[in-house]
């Protein structure tokens, strides 16, 4: 995607809640997008997937996929390759499930309404389960949702994302419900599916520890902008944002002390329709200058094939906030 951005419609007038998010992910590939609740993660993979409800809208951009360009042909194309050449793995499987169908009927779903045949989506949706450790798919397919269990249901959910071979997964915070040990193997089998299949996987969440098991390289967001794009490794290493910095400042570690109080990041997330003048961090930042107050900073290359957003480089950070 190239320049992508959302917005909200308000009595005629577009109000921007993602602003020029520029990503790219190749085949074989995995990507995290990281970042707080409201940073825009969500926003920006709806709109990839073409599943934006009004009053929200894309407006702005280009969405490309295997060379075809997708958001200026309109939801047209964005239908054709929804389910096909792209598929999503959902947050909360219980309530993206619909709980009066059969597992078996929601999988074949997306083939079925790419004109497979009954016979051959029933065995094709049959294979998938199987496929994403679901063994005894013949009993499965005839289940409800509320008959299975919470990793259960992310499976399920799984299936159905990889059913029409899409050369493209997104994943929207879809362990978050999860315990640690689910999580963990929710995790696995992607990655052993997406490299069997060489897929390219977009894996949005706010979990830096699931990126740093999973993503070869992070776009961190805030306030609806991306302000880095690091190798997993460099950003864990050497953050070149403030805000990177304080994410990983935050986490816990094997050396803090039991009782020891958290390091947290001061202020809040700002109002995405009252973006404050300059950078949006700065209200939040310790690197903060005058400039910072009045300009908003592009990203910009950086070491490591790193970019960032940020117009003091981490060798003038204060103390504070490093990581």
């Amino acid at each position: 995607m190239s320049g992508l951005s959302v917005g909200l419609q308000r009595r005629g007038v577009a109000i921007p809640l993602v602003h020029d998010v520029s990503l790219d992910v190749g085949a074989g590939e995995r990507l995290g997008i990281v970042g707080e609740s409201g940073s825009g993660k969500s926003l920006t993979m709806l709109a990839v997937m073409g599943l934006l409800n009004p009053p929200l809208c894309a407006t702005g951009g280009s969405i490309v996929l295997e060379g075809k360009e997708l958001l200026a042909g309109g939801d047209a194309a964005l239908r054709r390759a929804r389910g096909v050449a792209m598929g999503m793995i959902y947050q909360d499987p219980m309530t993206s499930l619909n709980p009066m169908i059969r597992i078996g009927t929601q999988v074949a779903e997306g083939l079925r309404a790419h004109g497979v045949g009954r016979d051959e989506a029933r065995e094709r949706s049959r294979k998938a389960l199987i496929e994403v450790g679901l063994t005894d798919a013949h009993k499965v397919e005839r289940l409800y949702p509320h008959q299975l269990s919470g990793g259960m249901r992310q499976r399920v959910m799984i299936a159905s994302a990889l059913v029409t071979a899409p050369k493209l997964l997104i994943a929207d915070e879809p362990t978050t419900a999860l315990d640690v040990t689910i999580q963990r193997q929710i995790l696995r089998l992607v990655a052993k599916l997406q490299k069997e299949r060489n897929m390219a996987v977009v894996w949005a969440t706010h979990d830096l520890g699931v990126v740093a098991q999973f993503a070869h390289r992070v776009a961190v967001m805030y306030a609806g902008r991306v302000v880095e794009i690091a190798p997993t490794r460099s950003l864990f290493r050497q953050p070149e944002h403030p805000y990177s910095a304080a994410l990983l400042g935050s986490l816990p570690s094997r050396a803090t002390p039991g009782k020891a109080r958290m390091n947290q990041i001061p202020g809040i997330p700002p109002d995405p329709t009252r973006l404050p003048v300059g950078c949006p961090f700065h209200p939040r930042c310790a690197q903060a200058t005058q400039r910072c107050r009045v300009e908003s900073p592009a990203l910009t290359e950086r070491r490591s094939g790193s970019m960032a957003a940020c117009f003091v480089p981490p060798e003038n950070w204060t103390r504070q906030n490093r990581p």
